[in-house]
């Protein structure tokens, strides 16, 4: 059987940590900065997870992270 192809996209914005969940940045640091306050900006720093109904489809996409 042939090795599966890695979703190239879904594995620079995802990983899977040793519990298996699905690991994700958070949205809206990427620009016009200036108008959120610090406190915000620090806060979008931290990881999130996938929602679990989206984890199943992620995982498949990133079949060698997974």
């Amino acid at each position: 059987m042939p090795k599966q192809k890695t979703h190239r996209a879904s594995a620079k914005r995802f990983s899977v940590t040793g519990s298996g969940k699905v690991k994700r940045a958070k949205q809206n640091k990427n620009h016009i900065l200036n108008k959120k306050d610090r406190k915000r900006k620090r806060n979008l720093r931290k990881p999130a997870f996938a929602a679990p109904a989206q984890e199943k489809n992620i995982k498949l996409m990133i079949p060698y992270k997974a």
